[in-house]
């Protein structure tokens, strides 16, 4: 489906699986739009066929163009320049490499150095009037590349996919010592430590949580294994948790038991796979990580 924003509206030709549905069957099943954004459409008359409002009972037809308005928002948080580094956007999405050392969005008053006060000055420079919406989360200390929805629609549909599981995130990591199985797989349920108030742990009463790992390189000297990690689950430090939990901390990572050898822990995302929220085509973005965190590891096992 190709779904054009002009201006406050998106405008697109009804596809072949369309066809039958009432407008409102069409929105839930196949938008995934909250039961809100549907009402506010209603008393705004916020959509229309062929350039006519109709009511949401209205049977779709083949060839209809329909159009829908998307609201226009106040840009949040504050505007702030932050140079970019970009890897996918269209009129709809938008896919950024964040850099450690960085806040995904702001965990305080005032706070205007994270990176959705940097995205927000995107939005700002390209006239999109909206809030920013961070599809999914990395830690502070984590780079890689981050998934956002550059108007509500766009992020009621990606929210959906995030919960069945369907956007996919690839990670490397460097963690201590050598990890004997070349492919491996952590279960164990995550919770909070009741010791320390940001920091998790395996727990029996925590929520479900499940990590794929594979070995990509050992190097010898250093006592290191490069790995690929994968989640079904998306919990709180859940990579950090399970692999310092099988005895392979990430270095750097000292709350959970790695060596101070950088200031940060070396894990960055490095490869992110989502459906496109309109044309359902399968997009996959990837980013390499600074050369700094793994400049000893051969650069050709990473992809």
């Amino acid at each position: 489906m190709n779904v054009q924003k002009k201006g406050s509206w998106l405008v697109f030709e009804a596809p072949s699986s369309w066809e039958g549905l009432s407008l409102e069957q069409a929105f839930q099943t196949k938008w995934f739009v909250p039961k809100k954004m549907l009402h506010e459409w209603r008393m705004t008359k916020g959509v229309s066929i062929n350039d006519d409002i109709v009511p949401f009972h209205t049977i779709i037809s083949p060839n209809d163009r329909i159009r829908v308005r998307i609201k226009e928002e106040q840009i949040e948080p504050v505007p702030t320049y932050i140079p970019l580094h970009v890897v996918f956007e269209d009129d709809h999405v938008l896919v950024i490499n964040k850099p450690a050392h960085m806040d995904v969005h702001p965990t305080q008053p005032n706070q205007t150095n994270t990176l959705a006060n940097a995205v927000a000055f995107h939005f700002q420079c390209e006239g999109i009037h909206s809030k920013v919406r961070h599809v999914h989360r990395l830690d502070r200390d984590t780079s890689g590349v981050i998934l956002f929805a550059k108007h509500a629609l766009a992020g009621a549909i990606l929210d959906k996919y995030l919960a069945e599981r369907t956007i996919r995130r690839t990670y490397i990591a460097l963690v201590h010592g050598y990890v004997k199985q070349k492919k491996g797989t952590v279960k164990a349920p995550i919770g909070r430590d009741r010791h320390h108030p940001t920091k998790r742990r395996v727990s029996k009463t925590g929520d479900t949580a499940i990590t794929h790992y594979e070995r990509l390189e050992y190097d010898k000297q250093k006592h290191v294994s490069l790995v690929r990690l994968t989640l079904d689950t998306g919990r709180t430090h859940q990579i950090r948790v399970h692999m310092s939990y099988i005895g392979h901390p990430l270095v750097g990572d000292t709350l959970y038991g790695g060596k101070p050898w950088m200031n940060r822990q070396a894990l960055h995302a490095i490869s992110l796979s989502f459906p496109h929220p309109f044309t359902k085509e399968f997009i996959t973005c990837s980013a390499l990580p600074d050369e700094t965190i793994f400049s000893h590891i051969k650069r050709g096992a990473l992809l």
